[in-house]
């Protein structure tokens, strides 16, 4: 995944955050028919981003804040899972809505001032060029084929429920 030189954990972020909004607007400009290898590209970069802020960013930051969780961490990673089981489930016009208003939610208690890079970036600020090192070094994500199942349906509301959203994906 190659990526230009950011100067900040939050330009990091933020700039991926651009990127894998443009792909998911790209895939599914008629959300009754989604691009699906565009999709495809979406479904990637948005597990790749995830994994970056589960498996680096929040283990950094929890490690320098002494082994205690961030407060905003626990309501993010219930949105990382709804995000990941949506993204199991074909990509039904309501299952590209869910995504949108989580991702739009979700984007900004990471983003905005107060949120969990500026957080995360004021712990780790001596790790910063190792960080973003680590992170210019993940792999992809490979994805599965969707589950069209009626259970991967099941699994991803309850995932949007715990997380605190309400919305229907039928």
């Amino acid at each position: 995944m190659k990526r230009q030189q950011e100067r900040s954990l939050r330009d990091f972020f933020t700039s991926d955050h651009r990127r894998i909004e443009t792909i998911f607007e790209q895939a599914t400009k008629d959300r009754y028919n989604v691009i699906l290898e565009k999709y495809h590209e979406f479904r990637i970069g948005l597990l790749t981003h995830i994994k970056m802020e589960e498996k680096i960013l929040f283990v950094a930051a929890q490690k320098a804040n002494g082994g205690i969780p961030l407060p905003l961490q626990a309501k993010l990673r219930l949105d990382h899972g709804a995000l990941t089981s949506l993204l199991v489930c074909f990509p039904t016009a309501q299952v590209i809505n869910a995504i949108a208003q989580i991702m739009h939610q979700h984007d900004k208690l990471e983003e905005e001032e107060g949120g969990m890079y500026e957080a995360c970036e004021n712990l780790t600020l001596h790790e910063t060029q190792k960080i973003l090192n680590d992170l210019k070094n993940v792999t992809p994500v490979p994805v599965h084929p969707f589950n069209l199942a009626v259970y991967a349906l099941d699994a991803a509301k309850r995932s949007i429920k715990r997380a605190g959203f309400d919305m229907d994906i039928s």
